[in-house]
């Protein structure tokens, strides 16, 4: 089958002013995420790709828009169905605000079980999201062979979603995984197993270095987070 390119959106407004954007409506990259999304084609020159498909959300459209330019031949399609979590009445909210809300526990230890207020469970996210991927996964592969490759530039909890169902992963497991943003993760599907070839690959080592984490060290960051500075 297809060989998967899975793109997290490059840095937002939102991320470096610490709020959960969710779905909300005008957020963009900053100098920083447009930075990255113009590396973006440079990164995958020697990639073919057969289709480029995109969340709808702006920040993911302006991560791709550098490497539509750079190949006028892609197609480009808008996929709901790896939109951001409809984090629900915590969009827009602060982090730090969110870090006191008892329902984080939750987030970070059960996810199966977490429902955000007016929004969506973390499970039918990533059910809508796998089913996006293997559906995409069957269409490339009858428009353009099983040697193709695609790219998906999308969110960074959709991203550890997907990751977590290649690798056999419980959903209560996808918050030890971590992607920054414009990060590359690259996924082979085979008819009998997926094979995890990239995870959260930016080029860069900045991210290693010790930097304080407001809710620990051992708290994951709802949305994906900022990356290195």
């Amino acid at each position: 089958m297809a060989t998967l390119i899975l793109v997290r959106h490059g840095r937002s407004t939102a991320n470096t002013s610490g709020v959960l954007a969710g779905r909300t409506p005008g957020i963009a990259l900053d100098e920083r995420g447009a930075a990255q999304a113009a590396a973006l084609p440079g990164r995958l020159a020697d990639v073919p790709l057969a289709a480029a498909v995109t969340s709808p959300l702006q920040r993911c459209r302006e991560t791709l828009r550098p490497l539509l330019d750079a190949r006028a031949d892609l197609p480009l399609h808008v996929e709901d169905r790896i939109s951001e979590c409809d984090y629900g009445d915590w969009s827009g909210r602060k982090l730090a605000e969110l870090n006191d809300e008892p329902l984080m526990e939750v987030v970070q230890g059960h996810p199966s079980a977490a429902a955000f207020p007016g929004g969506e469970s973390m499970r039918a996210m990533q059910d809508r999201a796998v089913e996006a991927v293997r559906d995409w996964n069957a269409r490339v592969e009858a428009e353009h062979g099983e040697d193709a490759t695609y790219l998906m530039c999308s969110h960074g909890d959709i991203v550890k979603a997907i990751v977590a169902d290649a690798l056999g992963l419980h959903l209560d497991l996808f918050q030890r995984i971590h992607v920054d943003p414009c990060s590359v993760t690259a996924i082979r599907y085979t008819r009998l197993r997926p094979f995890l070839l990239r995870l959260g690959d930016t080029g860069d080592f900045a991210g290693f270095t010790p930097r304080e984490h407001p809710g620990g060290s051992g708290t994951a960051e709802v949305g994906g987070g900022a990356g290195a500075p």
